[in-house]
Parts: structure tokens; C-alpha cells; sequence
């Protein structure tokens, strides 16, 4: 008897939908069985609240658990900077596939780079994260921007640079990428200025924990080398006790001199929206070989920047 097909739980967003459809097809070449796409309306997808008065991306993620559990859908992805850090009761995330770019992206009038923008340039962006950095580095260079607070899908973030509205907007280049729009891209901005949100550009494979034989069929998409990282960058963005629509900062890389990668460089930021304070540090040490040890990296310098005053600038604290 064939067994059925496996559903995958997906948001009805274009993104969304070709992030699940990549998953979907390497789920079928692993295991051997066929999966449909479940389409899940989240309240995120649906509210004109900005992202920061709802919860911040943490909506995007409740309705798809809710069906997981419910037992609407046997799997579902996520975008990992989107997932609280806290685990989920029932749930495991089975895998980290290899994560894609995980720099930020300008799409700007005209062409622009972020240093050839005019003087006063409205640019836009949904993340407090991205207001805090694009305005620090703006001050840094004599540059003056304004940073205005924008959503929706990437259709209408682009659209407002098309129309006018503003001279640029600010997106994540995994997502670009995976939607094949990166020609539209007038600048990727580098990390060593503008540090992503923590698992910028991998995604998560999450699904019932009690699931045994489920479990074991998505974690031959894990990618050890990224979950490794994006669980050092969870683990600082969990100890400073902030949310995922706080203004923080991480990457973990690894540091590779042509062999394999013996260490891994952690670093973070902290700032306020209006880039007037931040708080950066990083650390490097050994390529944890344990969730554990990724955890204890992130930990470690999650209280060097609070000890340098990384709490008193992110304006939320989650209860």
C-alpha cells in the first residue's frame, strides 16, 4: 500500500511558498513519499498592526504550531528568525537545512548603493533591528536617512520604492533569493555594518516530537554547520531576554582558512532605533561539537553586552 502523502504546513506568502516548496522537494527525494503544500492563514499575514504591537514575528509561527498539534499538518516551515527562542511543547525542530545569504539587502531608486543615497533618503523597513544599524552607519558616514516603519510582503515593500514613496527598502537577501528576485538588489549590505537578525536565511524543519520515524526523515536535511550557528545566535538573542522584533543583532561564522573550520566567531549588536547607542562585541572560540557548547557561546557574550549596557537600549523586555 502506498503510504499518503505528507503535509506540509506553509504561509499562503509568496515567500513562504517557495521556501516550503524548496523543503517539499527535498522531503521527497529523501524519503521517498510525496508531500502537499497546507496553506495556513496566520494573523500575521492578516493584521495592519506593525509586527512590534502584535508580537512581533512570533505570529507568523503560533498558527502553524496550532495545526501541527491540531494534527492538520505533519510538518512545517519556518524561517528561523521568525521562531521564538523558547521550545515548543510537542515539538522539535527535526532540521536546519544549510542556510542560504544571510545579509541584508537595499533596493533603492535609481540603482543606488546605501552610500550614494541622497541626503534625507526615506528608506524603509520593518525591523527595529535594521533601524538601529542603517541609522548608526548613516551618522558614521555624514550620511541622513530616515528610517520609516513599512509592511507587507516583498511586493509591496519594493512597491514603494517604484511609486516613490521612498527612495528604498531594506529586505532580508535569503528571501530574495529564494523568490529569484536578487537582480532587483542595488546593494547587499555588508555584515561587518549591518549585523543580521539571529538565523537570518535558514530555516526551521519543525514537527511533533513524538513522531520518531518523522523526526529521523527530516533531520537528513539538517546541515550540523548551521544549526550550530543559528543556535549560538538564538542562544545570545534568549539570554538577553529579548524578542525576535527586538533590535538585536547576531551572526555566528565559521572561521575557514581553506580547511575545515576549527573556530567559529560569534557576534552581536544592541542599539537603539535611532542608532545613537549601540552595544557590538563579538567572540571567538572553538566550533562548539554540542548544543550545549553553542548555547554556552552565545550565553557568554550575551552577558559581556548586557554588562556594557545592552538591556537599557532595546526598549522591550520580554515578560
Amino acid at each position: 500500500m502506498t503510504e499518503r502523502a505528507l503535509r506540509l504546513g506553509t504561509r499562503r506568502s509568496k515567500l513562504a511558498m517557495a521556501q516550503s516548496g524548496h523543503v517539499a522537494e527535498a522531503v521527497r527525494r529523501a524519503t521517498g513519499r510525496d508531500v502537499e503544500l497546507v496553506e495556513i492563514t496566520t494573523y500575521g499575514d492578516t493584521s495592519r498592526e506593525h509586527l512590534s504591537q502584535i508580537g512581533g514575528t512570533g505570529v507568523f509561527v503560533a498558527a502553524l504550531r496550532d495545526a501541527l498539534l491540531g494534527g492538520e499538518v505533519d510538518f512545517a516551515v519556518h524561517s528561523l528568525k521568525d521562531l521564538p527562542t523558547a521550545e515548543h511543547e510537542g515539538l522539535t525542530v527535526a532540521a536546519v537545512p544549510p542556510r542560504v545569504d544571510p545579509r541584508d539587502a537595499l533596493v533603492a531608486r535609481d540603482g543606488l548603493a546605501f552610500d550614494r543615497l541622497p541626503d534625507g533618503a526615506r528608506v524603509g523597513t520593518g525591523s527595529p533591528r535594521r533601524m538601529a544599524q542603517l541609522n548608526a552607519y548613516a551618522r558614521s558616514h555624514g550620511l541622513r536617512i530616515e528610517t520609516v516603519p513599512i509592511r507587507g510582503n516583498v511586493d509591496t515593500r519594493i512597491g514603494y520604492v517604484r511609486s516613490g514613496e521612498l527612495d528604498a527598502v531594506v529586505l532580508a537577501a535569503a528571501g530574495l533569493h529564494r523568490i529569484g528576485r536578487t537582480d532587483e538588489v542595488t546593494d547587499f549590505l555588508s555584515v561587518d555594518f549591518v549585523l543580521p537578525a539571529p538565523g537570518q536565511g535558514a530555516l526551521a524543519i519543525e514537527c511533533p516530537a513524538a513522531d520518531a520515524a518523522l523526526v529521523a526523515a527530516l533531520a537528513e536535511l539538517d546541515d550540523p554547520r548551521t544549526r550550530v550557528a543559528v543556535t549560538a545566535e538564538r542562544s545570545l538573542l534568549a539570554a538577553l531576554e529579548a524578542g525576535c522584533s527586538a533590535p538585536v543583532g547576531a551572526l555566528a561564522d565559521l572561521l575557514d582558512d581553506g580547511q575545515d573550520a576549527t573556530e567559529m566567531r560569534l557576534r552581536g549588536v544592541v542599539g537603539t532605533t535611532d542608532g545613537s547607542a549601540l552595544v557590538q562585541l563579538s567572540t571567538t572560540g572553538l566550533v562548539p561539537t554540542s548544543h550545549g557548547d553553542a548555547i554556552a557561546l552565545g550565553r557568554e557574550l550575551a552577558s559581556e553586552m548586557l554588562a556594557k549596557g545592552a538591556a537599557g537600549l532595546m526598549g522591550e523586555r520580554a515578560l
